[in-house]
């Protein structure tokens, strides 16, 4: 089963100043270090897309901390041409999705219903199902502190994609297409029960033919 409601979104620290330009800052004043303790689970939690900033300030501000430990929104790293000069921008990764970190979902359920922009809830009415623990572990993984996962970099030698730096450096093999022009590339990964193709910033320093 997989819960659907709004919650809060993680931004992260010192790139921008509100929604509109993914400040990562303003609602976290741990920087998003994610807690240790075997109880903590992960839950993907689904709201509108493009509403992802004002449903989760609203559950912030509504929602009992002791319940929730830690929300976010995992991002990528990737740079953007415009007005003549490349800017760097942090897109969310799972559009429409955030995460929710607890180790109470009963009491966190509660919570949730004071929450008046949700969407809705899926499952068998019986128990909420947190990710796995491969999907979790991948997440963390790709991820820094703010859950920024940061760009990489490589090469094309042949028809071979070789990643010599950064998080994409094991999954090579995943990638599905490249866009040299934008510095993006297509990854396929197994989340939310089922294969997803995601974007992630990739920058090819080169070719070899």
């Amino acid at each position: 089963m997989r819960i659907l409601f709004g919650c809060l979104l993680y931004e992260r620290k010192n790139f921008m100043k509100d929604c509109r330009t993914n400040d990562d800052s303003a609602l976290h004043e741990d920087g998003g270090a994610c807690p240790s303790g075997s109880r903590q689970k992960w839950y993907a939690v689904q709201v509108r897309t493009g509403s992802e900033c004002i449903t989760a300030r609203l559950c912030k501000s509504v929602m009992n901390q002791s319940v929730l430990t830690d929300c976010f929104i995992p991002r990528y790293e990737r740079m953007r041409r415009y007005q003549a000069q490349w800017h760097q921008e942090y897109p969310i990764m799972f559009p429409g999705y955030i995460f929710l970190i607890t180790d109470k979902v009963n009491a966190l359920y509660e919570e949730l219903k004071h929450v008046p922009r949700l969407t809705k809830i899926l499952g068998n009415g019986v128990e909420f199902i947190p990710l796995k623990e491969e999907e979790t572990e991948l997440l963390a993984a790709m991820g820094s502190r703010e859950h920024i996962t940061a760009m990489s970099r490589g090469y094309i030698a042949g028809d071979r994609i070789i990643i010599t730096e950064g998080p994409m450096k094991e999954m090579a093999g995943q990638i599905r297409f490249i866009d040299r022009h934008k510095r993006i590339a297509v990854v396929q990964m197994e989340m939310f029960g089922r294969k997803l193709d995601i974007r992630l910033g990739l920058e090819i320093v080169k070719k070899i033919v």
